[in-house]
């Protein structure tokens, strides 16, 4: 046992820890240097812990808080300047690490439940695009005047309409009453509801108004299913399990185009006109019963147990997605202090206010607002939703134009996949800086592809820009925006951010599909593209100056990351990038990089060396 120690300040703790003279280069942090448990000695963690369990029905697993604990005070160590432990939870902890796709069976039949429910979004978003080519005609509103074309953009754009103004909003009092897999299942029911009833409408106004009430299923949906992904994933995969979100909305993209051209050639029935594109549009009710009739299989977002007090239920859950007593114990005792630290700061005040007063949260919501808004304005939905007109102006015939775009939807699904590694390797930031000017790039491409003469040559560009484009957004605009924003926001304000965060993307989706049609007849369809490659330009800027990363920490050590102020922030950056411009532009000599900003991880060190460290400080 540890004799009792005096409770350190960070700065104490920090130098305490120093690194022997090998590493003497190599400075060391702890991972979060206002982890509020870095003020408490080893006997009170112990008694916190104890009290803990005790008073919250966990008396049979008081000695897995206990160590949990001690853990929690320097996770980065990994148990091994905790006496407490046995040698099989350190090798528990060190495996955690070394193995972090080896996960529960539960954990991963949680992701699949988040990755149906994307799929159901992406089929809710593209399988009008079919259905554009045949109900304009149908319900007379198929000529080129400003009144069908507003009409159309109107009935394209009636979910996302619904989603900004309503959907989005009314997913934080779903959550507090019904919990994530309630919201999921509500939303995915309304959804599929919403699909069979604009396929059995008879005029366009009708559709819209089925369009309209299907914002309600897919607003509650994607508020609360990246949130109910971050809160259970553990933080080394966070990022990719969350993005699994982006990249199965991808796949239902490329299952609605799929739809789309299998039920083209559907012939009418006796009083059915259309029947062929109400196929198209009622085909997206299937994967949305498949969650309906998934969900309560999966366990309950264990954060979400804890803002109703109910502990017990929060650890059984957190047993279920982590596989280890010690772990679920590590993370639940942590999560409660923090928690507790969170609702001293808020308690009483107004949770909208504090969304944009406090300077933590404001920052979160800017960041979250700049991916959110810029995964619309950088012109993915314009080819994800009109791509079958676009080819067909372009010179494809209309069954071409469908299986074109069924190729976007297909290229659009496999080049998210590698996402999955990146998000976490290269980070947030680097993705949406590396693309960012590559999708603006091969949006001009597409655009000034429209000045070839008609024949097969511009057929040929026209696709090619399309396809680059895909390409590009896959693994950058297309998975960090709902990543990003599920775990910016600190926990007591976490569904009001992200609905923040959703409404942001479907207004801005609701203004992109209304107005395309419009736009592309009074700026060409040259000058269309134009200006979203412009806008492009400006999220490279957007994300360079205001966006923090945010990989491979825990949700509560974010709070740090976003406690930096945003001037703090943009200083540095610039130094950053003078610095890169330096050294691998102009390829000067003797350039010195800025040293990091945060200090949040052991900082210079490979993990066999952070393994390596935290032996040497149990020795």
């Amino acid at each position: 046992m540890q004799p009792k120690k005096p409770g350190p300040s960070a700065s104490n703790v920090e130098n305490s820890m120093s690194p022997p003279h090998s590493l003497h280069e190599k400075q060391l942090h702890v991972a979060d240097e206002n982890n509020p448990l870095t003020g408490m000695s080893y006997d009170e963690i112990l008694a916190s812990a104890t009290a803990y369990a005790t008073s919250n029905g966990l008396e049979d697993f008081v000695d897995e808080f206990r160590k949990g604990a001690l853990v929690a005070r320097n996770p980065t160590a990994l148990g091994q300047d905790v006496d407490l432990l046995t040698d099989a939870d350190r090798e528990s902890l060190i495996y955690e690490v070394e193995h972090r796709w080896s996960q529960p069976f539960q954990l991963y039949s949680l992701v699949v439940l988040c990755s149906l429910a994307a799929a159901v979004q992406g089929m809710d978003e593209t399988v009008i695009n079919g259905a554009n080519l045949f109900y304009p005609k149908q319900f007379g509103i198929g000529s080129d005047s400003s009144y069908d074309t507003w009409i159309v953009g109107l009935i394209n754009s009636g979910p996302y309409l619904c989603c900004a103004v309503l959907g989005c909003w009314i997913s934080d009092p779903m959550n507090r009453a019904f919990g994530r897999r309630g919201t999921i299942f509500i939303s995915c029911f309304v959804a599929a509801a919403t699909c069979i009833w604009g396929a059995c409408t008879d005029t366009w106004w009708h559709l819209f108004i089925s369009r309209f009430f299907l914002g309600l299923g897919i607003g509650s949906k994607s508020a609360t299913v990246p949130v109910y992904a971050a809160e259970c994933t553990p933080a080394v995969i966070r990022g990719a399990l969350v993005m699994m979100w982006q990249m199965w909305t991808a796949f239902g993209i490329m299952l609605g185009y799929i739809a789309d051209v299998a039920f083209y050639y559907v012939p009418d029935k006796p009083h059915i006109t259309g029947l062929n594109w109400r196929l198209m549009i009622g085909s997206a009710c299937v994967p949305a019963i498949i969650v309906c009739a998934q969900v309560f299989f999966c366990p309950e977002s264990p954060r979400w147990y804890m803002l109703r007090q109910q502990h017990r239920k929060a650890f059984e859950s957190m047993r279920v997605l982590r596989g280890n007593d010690l772990q679920a114990a590590r993370d639940i005792y942590y999560m409660h202090v923090l928690l507790v630290q969170e609702q001293e700061t808020q308690r009483g005040r107004n949770l909208v206010l504090e969304l944009f007063t406090v300077p933590r949260n404001r920052r979160a919501a800017l960041a979250s607002w700049i991916v959110m808004f810029m995964q619309q304005f950088c012109g993915v939905n314009v080819i994800a939703y009109y791509s079958s007109t676009i080819f067909r102006d372009s010179g494809f015939s209309d069954i071409s134009a469908l299986l074109a775009s069924m190729g976007f939807g297909i290229i659009n699904f496999l080049f998210a996949i590698p996402a999955i590694y990146t998000i976490d390797t290269f980070g947030r930031r680097f993705l949406l800086l590396v693309t960012f000017p590559l999708m603006a790039l091969f949006l001009l491409f597409t655009g000034f592809s429209f000045y070839i003469p008609s024949g097969n040559a511009r057929i040929g560009c026209v696709a090619l820009g399309i396809y680059l484009f895909g390409i590009v957004y896959s693994p950058g605009e297309g998975p960090v925006p709902f990543t990003y924003s599920a775990e910016a926001f600190p926990l007591y304000i976490r569904d009001l951010g992200m609905s923040f965060a959703t409404a942001t993307t479907w207004f801005f989706n609701f203004i992109l599909s209304l107005t395309w049609p419009s736009l592309q007849t009074a700026f060409t369809t040259q000058g269309a593209f134009g200006w979203y490659a412009a806008w492009n330009v400006v999220g490279f800027f957007l994300v360079l100056f205001f966006l923090p990363e945010t990989k491979a920490l825990t949700l509560e050590e974010l709070d740090r990351v976003f406690e930096v102020p945003t001037r703090t922030h943009m200083k540095y950056q610039l130094s950053v990038s003078k610095w890169f411009v330096n050294k691998n532009i102009l390829h000067k000599k003797d350039v010195v990089k800025p040293p990091p900003l945060y200090k949040l991880k052991y900082v210079g060190m490979s993990r066999d060396e952070d393994l390596e460290k935290a032996a040497t400080l149990h020795s």
